[in-house]
């Protein structure tokens, strides 16, 4: 914005004492700040490596108890640019969760929104609202604020996932509700598919029985087999010269609220792309941000002026309004979580793929 600013006077100085005294700010001194040409987060595009979070996580199951008081053995990730916050994003929260053979984390709940993936290894169930669900390799599964819930782990071998949820947004807003529940999970049982899935998990089918919208989506898990299924299926369709790809080699699917079509929760976008390999996707901007997780592949990643080599279970972040690209080495498997329902609910969305808005 051009400068238009008042010549510097001892009068001005005096103003500006008065404004301070009485907790006031001129906006012609912040207007830069406040109302940029476009997005300007404090956030920045960052990188964190698997084979570096999983040893930590290792290291902290030898010496951290879980249980109540601290409730989740978690680490989460900090953006470099939000000043020492525990936050991924503005808006969202990320962390690697770490369970150890036999543990128990106690049920609680809250009004930050929630979910679990899961890039590598099963043995633990969680128990929501007292329904157990199990948790295995590309597995998505959601915990919608106020829900209940804790995890158990039945097998000998540790289990670390990757949580998600809106707890800056939740934190900024003033908004958060916490509540403990049960020393031990209300559920010790181990169904191969939970009650959530067994009523809602059929594909374009909807129980009669359950005609109301939901806020969040009623499916516990969303089963990396039909995920995997979805996007194999995409780029046999583009092979075979049909439309379903969202560009050329770049399979990918949305996790919906099959109450409402729309996303799983209302604060939290989530999705899966595959790329074969060689393929690179058209530089995309969004307003929003996001978080993504290398399931499976190899890479090049491109957020504004950073770039980066990924692998299996790194994550990155893009800021709003951030340029991405992605570029598949091998097959390049990603999971996506964004802030964009928020965006879209206050009609400040704004999209450009390829210079085109």
């Amino acid at each position: 914005m051009t400068s238009n600013q008042p010549e510097p006077s001892p009068e001005l100085d005096e103003l500006y004492r008065g404004f301070a005294e009485e907790l006031l700010v001129p906006l012609w001194t912040e207007i830069g700040d406040l109302m940029p040409m476009s997005p300007s987060p404090a956030m920045r595009p960052h990188a964190w490596r698997w084979k570096t979070l999983l040893p930590l996580a290792e290291k902290a199951g030898e010496l951290v108890p879980v249980g109540r008081g601290g409730e989740r053995r978690a680490i989460a990730l900090a953006n470099p640019g939000l000043g020492g916050a525990p936050y991924a994003t503005p808006t969202l929260w990320a962390a690697i969760q770490y369970l150890g053979p036999g543990e128990n984390a106690p049920e609680h709940r809250h009004t930050q929104n929630a979910f679990r993936f899961v890039v590598e290894g099963e043995g633990v169930w969680t128990v929501v609202n007292g329904d157990p669900v199990a948790m295995r390799r590309g597995d998505f599964l959601l915990t919608p604020g106020w829900h209940f819930h804790g995890h158990h782990n039945t097998s000998t071998e540790p289990m670390a996932w990757i949580d998600g949820l809106d707890i800056p947004f939740v934190h900024y807003t003033g908004s958060a509700f916490f509540e403990f529940g049960p020393e031990q999970v209300s559920s010790t049982q181990t169904p191969e598919r939970s009650r959530a899935e067994r009523l809602w998990a059929h594909p374009g089918l909807r129980p009669v029985s359950q005609t109301a919208p939901a806020v969040n989506s009623p499916i516990a898990a969303y089963r990396w087999e039909h995920t995997d299924a979805a996007l194999t299926d995409q780029l046999a369709l583009e092979d075979e010269g049909h439309p379903g790809v969202v560009e050329p080699g770049h399979a990918a699917v949305r996790f919906t609220n099959p109450t409402t079509g729309g996303d799983v929760m209302p604060t939290i976008r989530a999705e899966f792309h595959r790329l074969r390999p060689g393929a690179e996707t058209a530089p995309r901007q969004e307003v929003g941000s996001a978080v993504w997780q290398v399931f499976e592949g190899t890479g090049t990643v491109r957020v504004g002026d950073q770039e980066w080599t990924v692998d299996h279970g790194d994550l990155f972040v893009v800021p709003s309004w951030a340029e991405v690209t992605l570029a598949a080495g091998t097959q390049l498997d990603l999971f996506r979580f964004s802030d964009t329902p928020i965006f879209e609910r206050l009609h400040a969305d704004r999209v450009r793929v390829g210079g085109q808005q």
